[in-house]
């Protein structure tokens, strides 16, 4: 008889470790084949924190809680294909398919080391709740769907409005405007077409009613980078009050980080030396204190950027002012509950910067923002 495969196989290569799961530690062999002489820094956004064992003893460790992990997420996904499809509606399904512990898409992607933005569960969560809820396609079972709904879901969206205003007694002030066409319009059907098609994935003999109908496409606004005389006027004596601002700004600028990567910004990752800058995580659900959490970068892929004299010099002066903490950007103590500014103090000081250096925000359909001040350096380092 054959020797039977140890479940969980931890190499050391270089400095780190790597792994490889065998069927034997009762996944699928179809779900074992993914996970073959993986690193740990591969392993999901959720697992975040056990990507760096140090040890062989503490790689193995992390590689069950990985197996522990894939198994429930491939419960959630065959549960889904075990429901009976009589009994759900489309209401049941597109909450399921929402939320981050019972997506049987999710569970799926996961488990075949795909990625899983939870930002983009919270966006579909957003839009169920502000504009799908009680629409009368929730009620109708999957079963029972047929084309003309899918069509009349498109036109009751469409004309529904939105961005309107109300007083604070409640009385509509502005109605807004009309879905149709804009970027939410198609994100909200995007969603319906995602769901629908896992739907049909785990059930083969149901007919998918956006089956020949086409994908609402939606022209995004050009985003624009600040000209050069503007650079000159935001870094201007009297614009960036404090060593904070100039240091982030700089960062933001001269290195191309996005606002979720600055603040993840750890001093291991800085090479002096070199004078590059190692991104190699970024902060996820970014914009929700309570859920913010260190995770992967965009599209799970580091990079090197430049780490220019100006923000070098800026980061050395901060740390003078307020000590050296585990994060790069870190206040002397913590402040409301953080030790590191938050999306909202850039949202706010951004408008403060642009005024104190007279740059027009939405001039000529421009539209500037954080995202669009170090697109220059992203665009040569990616």
């Amino acid at each position: 008889m054959g020797r039977i495969a140890e479940p969980i196989i931890v190499h050391k290569r270089g400095k780190s470790f790597q792994f490889t799961l065998n069927s034997t530690c009762g996944l699928p062999q179809r779900v074992c084949a993914e996970w073959q002489r993986k690193s740990f820094k591969t392993l999901p956004e959720e697992l975040f924190n056990y990507r760096n064992p140090k040890t062989k003893p503490k790689a193995k460790s992390n590689a069950q809680v990985l197996v522990a992990f894939l198994k429930k997420k491939l419960e959630v996904g065959l549960s889904a294909k075990r429901m009976v499809p009589e009994d759900i509606t489309v209401g049941d399904w597109l909450q399921k398919f929402i939320h981050l512990d019972t997506s049987p898409r999710t569970g799926i992607n996961i488990a075949e080391n795909g990625s899983c933005s939870e930002d983009t569960l919270i966006t579909y969560e957003s839009y169920f709740k502000c504009h799908i809820k009680g629409d009368p396609i929730l009620g109708l079972k999957m079963t029972e769907l047929v084309k003309q709904d899918v069509i009349d879901l498109s036109t009751r969206m469409s004309v529904k409005k939105i961005g309107g205003r109300r007083d604070k007694n409640g009385n509509v002030t502005s109605p807004g405007r009309e879905m149709g066409g804009t970027r939410t319009f198609v994100g909200v059907l995007k969603l319906f077409r995602m769901a629908f098609k896992n739907y049909e994935s785990a059930n083969e003999n149901w007919l998918n009613p956006y089956r020949g109908i086409k994908e609402p496409k939606y022209a995004s606004v050009e985003r624009d980078a600040f000209l050069e005389d503007e650079i000159l006027k935001f870094f201007a004596p009297g614009v960036l009050l404090t060593t904070m601002e100039l240091a982030v700004c700089a960062a933001i600028f001269w290195a191309g980080l996005r606002r979720a990567e600055v603040f993840a910004l750890k001093p291991e990752d800085l090479d002096w030396h070199n004078q590059v800058i190692n991104v190699r995580r970024s902060c996820q659900c970014f914009e929700n204190k309570h859920k913010r959490k260190l995770g992967p970068t965009k599209g799970k892929r580091n990079r090197k950027t430049l780490f220019d004299p100006i923000l070098q010099g800026a980061i050395k002066k901060l740390w003078e002012e307020n000590g050296k903490h585990e994060f790069v950007f870190s206040y002397k103590k913590p402040f409301r509950g953080s030790i590191t500014p938050g999306a909202s103090w850039i949202r706010c000081n951004f408008e403060k910067w642009l005024e104190r250096a007279s740059i027009e925000r939405m001039a000529k359909s421009r539209r500037l923002n954080p995202h669009t001040f170090g697109m220059p350096v992203r665009r040569r380092w990616q």
